[in-house]
C-alpha cells in the first residue's frame, strides 16, 4: 500500500470512528442540570474534545491496522 493511500484510508477511518466515539463522552444539558432556555435538554453541555480525539485516534489506529492487514495479505 502506498503511503498516500494509507494516509487517505486512515483519515477516512478517523472521521468514521469520530461519529462512533463522540456520543460516549457527551453530557447532555439534562444530565448536567443546566438547560439553556430555547435549547432542547438533549443538547450537549460540555464535551472534552482532546479526550475524544485521543480515544478516537486509538480506535482508528486499531481499525487501520486491521484494514492494512487485510489489504497487505491479498
Amino acid at each position: 500500500m502506498r503511503t498516500s493511500v494509507a494516509l487517505a484510508t486512515f483519515f477516512c477511518l478517523w472521521f468514521i470512528t469520530l461519529f462512533v466515539v463522540l456520543p460516549f463522552f457527551a453530557r447532555t444539558q439534562d444530565e448536567a442540570g443546566d438547560v439553556v432556555p430555547g435549547t432542547p435538554g438533549s443538547a450537549p453541555s460540555k464535551i472534552n474534545m482532546p479526550k475524544v480525539f485521543a480515544v478516537n485516534t486509538a480506535v482508528a489506529s486499531v481499525a487501520f491496522m486491521g484494514v492494512y492487514a487485510v489489504i497487505a495479505n491479498l
